[in-house]
């Protein structure tokens, strides 16, 4: 299960996991989105591939524009997964407290 929405606070909150059947739709969302934002990523189980290029991609569009995706509240499974795939270097990271 995948869910992704914008939250009152204006912060981009994934849910589940992003995975290859889920990627379509969080690139669908996420294309939505022109300028800089929060994705907090605290109740993300697991991430593949294809959804680290839903980010990346995500991530260049924006900072074409100036701006950028900045991770907030990600596990330390999930970071590892950064951190292993290069993508620590790529985003702004806030591991969860």
């Amino acid at each position: 299960m995948f869910h992704i929405e914008l939250d009152e606070a204006g912060r981009i909150v994934a849910e589940g996991r992003l995975d290859a059947a889920q990627a379509p739709h969080a690139q669908e969302f996420l294309d939505a989105i022109t300028e800089e934002c929060i994705l907090d990523l605290g109740k993300l189980e697991y991430i593949s591939s294809a959804g680290l290029g839903v980010l990346l991609r995500t991530h260049k569009r924006l900072m074409g524009g100036g701006g950028g995706l900045k991770l907030v509240n990600v596990n330390s499974h999930i970071s590892d997964i950064f951190m292993y795939s290069g993508f620590d270097k790529l985003f702004e990271i806030e591991l969860a407290g």
